[in-house]
């Protein structure tokens, strides 16, 4: 069957959603662009490897190895860890978290127990009170095109980077590009997404597909095994 990936929406305060995945065979797929950052644990040949992940700016083509499982928790845009800010994670330059024997985290020179996808809630909540987790309520404001009051538009983008990882300019992008691959896959023509996603033409969304999801816009429409949205 190859790649098994399953999420459900997130019902945690600071959470978008939670997902896991496994691989019974090597299975190509591709990561498609995403504004979110996100708290990976994955499994592979006995080795347990806790990963930080900031937000992805292209389509990346990856390969899930046989035998491997995953699980994770994507964050609410503007939820972080100040600690590893996500303009340094970008484009999977991960930061890999301390594992030690019986399975524990090293953190901020303490260990924590490793969760599961049952009881990440538990995990994320002690991350909070220790302020090793935080969410920045500004972004909100910035992502829908407000400036706070007081604040200087260039102030204003830096809270907006520091808390993202990505200028708001590129979110925007990232998620068009989204908005515009979903449909796709879901059958819609491409002269409908054109006018569905706000690009100007044809030619505007197949450089806006490649770049996010690095397939054609016929290709989206026509069925690929697996894109990470």
């Amino acid at each position: 069957m190859g790649l098994i990936f399953n999420a459900v929406a997130g019902e945690l305060p600071l959470v978008q959603r939670v997902w896991s995945a496994s691989c019974d065979a090597a299975t190509g797929f591709t990561s498609a662009a995403k504004a979110s950052s996100m708290i990976a644990f994955a499994w592979s040949d006995g080795r347990l490897t806790v990963h930080l992940r900031g937000p992805e700016t292209m389509g990346t083509s990856l390969t899930c190895p046989e035998g491997c499982e995953f699980f994770g928790v994507e964050l609410r845009l503007g939820a972080y860890l100040p600690l590893y800010p996500p303009s340094g994670l970008t484009d999977l330059n991960d930061a890999l978290l301390p594992t030690l024997p019986g399975g524990r985290i090293l953190l901020d020179n303490r260990d924590w127990e490793m969760p599961t996808e049952q009881n990440v809630d538990v995990f994320l909540n002690r991350l909070v009170r220790a302020g090793l987790l935080i969410f920045d309520p500004l972004v909100d404001e910035i992502r829908h095109g407000e400036r706070p009051r007081g604040m200087s538009e260039r102030i204003a983008q830096i809270r907006f980077r520091r808390a993202v990882g990505i200028s708001h300019r590129k979110l925007v992008s990232i998620e068009q590009a989204q908005h515009a691959a979903q449909l796709l896959m879901a059958g819609r023509s491409i002269a409908d997404v054109v006018t569905a996603s706000g690009y100007y033409d044809q030619p505007q969304l197949a450089r806006a597909m490649r770049w996010a999801t690095g397939h054609t816009p016929g290709g989206l429409r026509s069925g690929i095994s697996f894109l990470a949205l």
